[in-house]
């Protein structure tokens, strides 16, 4: 049996460093605060907010969740994102993804103050992650996969990383990531997609896959060596008449073939998403701290 790497866990461990940071900053008169912007009710929008917004409550940070409706408007919304701007008592801003169609995205996180964009897709942090600046904010999904590797003792330092898809919230800042020149980087990383060809022979060449490519069950046998490091980023509704929900969630990777062959890997649910919430509330506190 591979070693199950526990995403529930291992956020459990940033948590408790985190409130041995939030009680610091409380004592010097500040509590870090997130605000969390929802458009319409996308149902698996609302879910992520009330999930973040409970954890806020949790570690005792100031929360402020504004649910708008469908109807607002780009300018409205943009006026909601710079109120929160000049707002002191919030570090951290996330306008929940995806918006309605009628709303330009990439606008409005290029209005986000960039020392706020706990989500770090504002073009300066993304600058800051290429530039290897510490200040900026990666975003949480690839930092939490990095934390993940760690704290399960993957030795990332020189290992061929293959990550499965080049979006610009997991494919693209992960591979950035994961070559910085540092302790917790350094490793030769492989983005592939869609259009790549010999896609297998990749990945099997692969000390680590990393798979993010929104597709159920991608990743099989064939395309993992033997005890490689699996981590699954994919969560997909299928249709499964079995459970009450009519729907089960699973991943990029068919988990009980592939679980034969890795040497580790992470289970859906329960391995990268608890760890990604982990990382906001961590880019929370942090924004806070770089405001003292």
């Amino acid at each position: 049996m591979p070693n199950l790497i526990d995403g529930r866990a291992i956020a459990e461990k940033v948590y408790v460093d985190l409130r041995r940071e939030i009680a610091e900053l409380k004592a010097q008169g500040i509590t870090p605060g997130l605000a969390v912007v929802l458009v319409g009710d996308d149902p698996a929008s609302r879910a992520y907010v009330r999930s973040k917004d409970k954890m806020c409550r949790e570690l005792g940070l100031h929360s402020l969740k504004l649910e708008l409706p469908a109807s607002t408007t780009q300018t409205e919304l943009l006026n909601r994102v710079e109120q929160l701007n000049a707002d002191a008592s919030i570090h951290g801003i996330l306008v929940q993804s995806p918006p309605p169609v009628h709303i330009d995205e990439a606008a409005i996180v290029r209005a986000l103050d960039p020392r706020k964009d706990v989500d770090g897709f504002h073009p300066e942090n993304v600058a800051k992650l290429v530039l290897e600046d510490a200040t900026g904010f990666v975003p949480c999904t690839p930092l939490g996969v990095q934390r993940l590797l760690i704290e399960s003792s993957v030795n990332i330092n020189g290992a061929h990383v293959v990550v499965l898809g080049r979006s610009m919230i997991v494919g693209k800042p992960l591979a950035l990531l994961l070559m910085q020149k540092n302790a917790e980087g350094n490793a030769t990383v492989t983005v592939v997609h869609s259009r790549s060809r010999d896609l297998v022979e990749i990945t099997r060449s692969a000390d680590i896959i990393i798979a993010a490519i929104g597709r159920a069950g991608f990743v099989k046998i064939d395309h993992v060596r033997q005890d490689a490091v699996v981590i699954d980023v994919g969560i997909n509704r299928v249709d499964d008449a079995a459970t009450e929900r009519g729907y089960r969630l699973v991943g990029d990777v068919a988990f009980d073939e592939v679980s034969k062959k890795a040497s580790a890997i992470t289970p859906v649910p329960g391995g990268v998403g608890p760890m990604t919430i982990a990382m906001l509330m961590s880019n929370t506190v942090k924004a806070a701290r770089q405001s003292l």
